[in-house]
């Protein structure tokens, strides 16, 4: 195991690469959307486990001690949902076939609940800060926010350009002299003199104190009754907007089990509890954006105001009953447009053919 571990470190790009071609072939396979969809989908989802297994191998690296998607908990939470996602097509397709349509709605549950309660665990050992892709990103705000930080104390101390007053002439250029050189070699030579002249006994010391001693402090995980009594009223809306987040895909499925997927009920009702959870968030980073504790960093604005999750509001055009009633025409008088052009007519049929066969599976348009 470490010698696979090592070469797949050693050639991530060439494995990267490899998997890349793989999954976009995966969907050309034979009998892809078809009744006996168990082989192509099990081809899949080892494909998509193997994929998941090599990012983690790569992201845990020894060089890699601070990686913002590695989590620092014994039991890899975020490693199991991904791992799931790869695995509940092949649930789907294979409940689907031995069990009937509407007992797979059962097993779809059964892991959509298994998603949220990893979920909640990783809401909670975060800090209850926001998921990043449905809790496959590990959320390590203070290390972005530590980078921030010395940018803008780079930034703060120099002159123009960045670069240090000291290293500067008095005409304000940069150190590329005699004089910025000569500053620039008697820091170097004071530093080393420094380190010279400190006994051996001494550096020993330290050295052993570095060890013991962790550079960084280790924080506890707060409660939920410390997170509410620190944050107050926001903190509240905040929490219960992302406990919508991850609740979601769980009352729809739910709901799709008892109504049916052609009714309207559990289409709305999805759609009501996102609107409602994203708003709740917003108001929350939106009202208190100036507040330390609701400041959002890069990787949550990209998450919420940017990329994924608005991204995830499309995938209702493609549910049913909208799908069958809207879209769906869209997308054949689309087809019927661009058909008589010869080769854009015949990308756009196997463009439709993908979107409609994806349509027909759950786990390909749930969101979650």
């Amino acid at each position: 195991m470490e010698a696979y571990k090592r070469w797949v470190r050693m050639n991530k790009d060439y494995v990267h690469s490899l998997e890349s071609l793989t999954s976009g072939l995966t969907w050309l396979l034979p009998e892809r959307f078809s009744d006996s969809e168990i082989g192509p989908e099990a081809v899949t989802s080892i494909l998509g486990i193997i994929t998941t297994i090599n990012e983690h191998i790569v992201e845990t690296a020894p060089s890699h001690t601070q990686s913002r998607h590695v989590e620092p908990s014994s039991f890899p939470f975020s490693l199991c949902i991904t791992i799931l996602k790869d695995l509940e097509t092949l649930v789907e397709v294979a409940a689907q076939q031995f069990y009937g349509e509407e007992q797979k709605w059962s097993f779809m549950a059964i892991t959509e609940a298994i998603k949220v309660l990893l979920r909640l665990a990783i809401l909670q050992k975060s800090g209850y800060k926001m998921l990043l892709r449905g809790g496959e990103t590990i959320n390590d705000q203070s290390e972005s926010d530590d980078l921030d930080s010395q940018r803008n104390a780079l930034s703060s101390k120099p002159g123009p350009q960045g670069v240090p007053s000291i290293l500067k002439n008095h005409q304000g250029q940069t150190p590329w002299n005699l004089e910025g050189r000569a500053l620039s070699a008697l820091n170097r030579f004071g530093e080393n003199a420094r380190t010279v002249s400190e006994p051996t006994w001494l550096r020993r010391v330290q050295h052993q104190q570095e060890v013991m001693e962790p550079s960084t402090p280790v924080t506890e995980t707060p409660s939920l009754f410390t997170f509410l009594s620190e944050k107050g009223m926001p903190g509240g809306l905040f929490l219960t907007g992302e406990v919508m987040y991850i609740l979601r895909p769980l009352i729809y499925v739910l709901l799709v089990r008892k109504y049916g997927a052609r009714s309207w009920f559990p289409w709305l009702t999805s759609l009501g509890v996102d609107l409602v959870g994203s708003g709740v968030i917003s108001f929350v980073t939106t009202l208190w954006q100036n507040s330390k504790d609701f400041r959002l960093s890069n990787n949550e604005k990209n998450e919420l105001q940017l990329k994924r999750r608005k991204l995830l509001w499309a995938l209702y055009l493609m549910r049913d009953p909208f799908f069958t009633k809207h879209t769906r025409q869209r997308l054949d008088g689309a087809q019927k447009l661009l058909e008589p052009i010869p080769i854009v007519g015949l990308l756009t049929e196997k463009v439709i053919e993908l979107l409609v066969g994806a349509q027909t599976r759950y786990t390909y348009m749930s969101g979650s």
